[in-house]
């Protein structure tokens, strides 16, 4: 990996693309999985934390509620920041904060105080998140970067998968502040190994200048192109946010079946989407990243309508024919998102920082909107199909950006070109 990157962080175009070393994607599994492990190993204890302080289990969801708007804000304050310092300085001071804010979790003597904690560790163990799409804008090309966001995913979503599990292990034996020891160690091991083995990835001529956030800022949201990458994106991520939301309903008050039963189903989404990001490593260095964005809108819009059609005949009143059909939706979406992500990040990759905190940040700022949306229409109703509907929307709003936003052109820009465009001096407004 270190002979990608010059002594200035500036990478030779010749060397660029190469398959990723082991060492590579470790780093980029660490620093994006830091967060959202932190926030799925502690969900298990929530009944636990609301026994220990004697309080409402909404006020201990708050820990989970709070941890997510932190996660939002982060992204939005750390893709500028890593633009203009530097992605290491940027990600290591995440990084140590996220450390201390895991020992204020540990000590943590009331609830406020573990909420407040919690916020603070979302705030830097965002840092990872964004960053690490950044990285990966700085070492691929534009058509590479669907794929390799699509492999350092895939490989997370294992470890995403089984934290809930790992975090009720460590609660059942240790208690739920154990689970901070856990979160503390693995948040200092993620930091020392990017301080030992991932340099400096930014280009040179990036953004440097004081105005140029509000500079890169205004390219980004004059461009349609990102937009309609960046609309395509949250949209996709709010289906998953949506039926989220109102599938437990759905499941366990209008089928009656068990919150279990209804654990073990979604894990068939997870499953589906860790299949589709598969999908895109494969395919990726084969397409174009706006070929395999519009199959997979094909893939939800295919399966929302079937979806939506069993819910008109009153088929999806069992579990098997909603879920079966949310696979294909899910499957989909893995292409759609990691893809978009790709376009959006590519529009100016001298500011792919703050192009990804801005994704980032519409996606959990718009998802938790439609979480709450999903849940009511999964509690106020007595079948599936106002769910069935919003979803098939989504799904076609999906599609929607991409036809009248995103330009279709036959024009492959050559590397020279990119290279030329990348170490253009961004504007100042």
């Amino acid at each position: 990996m270190h002979g990608i990157v010059g002594r200035y962080g500036r990478i030779d175009a010749s060397l660029r693309d190469r398959p990723p070393s082991k060492l590579l994607l470790l780093l980029l599994v660490l620093m994006n999985g830091a967060a959202p492990i932190a926030l799925y190993i502690f969900v298990p204890a929530l009944p636990i934390l609301a026994q220990d302080f004697a309080s409402d289990i909404s006020v201990a969801q708050m820990t989970v509620s709070l941890y997510m708007v932190g996660l939002g804000c982060s992204q939005l304050i750390m893709g500028p920041l890593s633009d203009r310092f530097g992605r290491r300085p940027v990600l290591l001071g995440g990084l140590t904060l996220m450390v201390i804010a895991s020992i204020g979790c540990i000590f943590a003597q009331t609830l406020p105080q573990l909420i407040a904690a919690r916020f603070f560790q979302a705030l830097g163990g965002a840092s990872g998140m964004v960053i690490s799409r950044a990285v990966i804008r700085d070492l691929y090309s534009r058509e590479r970067v669907g794929g390799m966001l699509s492999l350092v995913i895939a490989v997370m979503m294992i470890a995403q998968m089984l934290s809930p599990l790992f975090g009720g292990l460590i609660e059942t034996a240790l208690g739920w502040r154990a689970i901070f020891y856990v979160v503390t160690a693995g948040a200092v091991i993620v930091a020392a190994a990017i301080a030992l083995a991932l340099p400096e990835t930014r280009r040179r001529g990036g953004a440097t200048a004081p105005g140029s956030f509000r500079g890169d800022v205004g390219a980004l949201f004059t461009s349609r192109a990102f937009i309609g990458y960046v609309l395509c994106q949250v949209l996709a991520s709010a289906i998953i946010f949506t039926f989220a939301g109102g599938g437990p309903y759905v499941v366990v008050t209008q089928m009656g079946r068990t919150s279990a039963e209804y654990g073990a189903w979604f894990a068939s989404s997870g499953f589906a989407y860790l299949l589709g990001n598969l999908f895109c490593v494969r395919f990726s260095p084969r397409y174009s990243l706006d070929k395999l964005i519009w199959f997979g809108l094909a893939m939800q819009i295919g399966g929302a309508a079937l979806n939506l059609i069993w819910g008109v005949l009153g088929w999806n009143q069992v579990p098997s024919w909603l879920f079966l059909t949310h696979m294909i939706i899910m499957f989909g979406i893995a292409s759609v998102m990691a893809n978009a992500t790709a376009g959006a990040i590519s529009i100016r990759p001298q500011a792919a920082g703050t192009a990804s905190g801005l994704i980032g940040f519409t996606q959990f700022g718009i998802g938790s909107l439609c979480s709450q949306f999903g849940a009511y229409l999964g509690g106020h109703f007595a079948t599936p199909l106002p769910l069935n509907i919003a979803i098939f929307g989504l799904a076609l709003a999906c599609a929607a950006s991409m036809i009248f936003l995103v330009p279709r052109s036959n024009l492959v820009p050559s590397e020279e070109l990119i290279e030329r465009a990348e170490s253009e001096e961004p504007p100042v407004m």
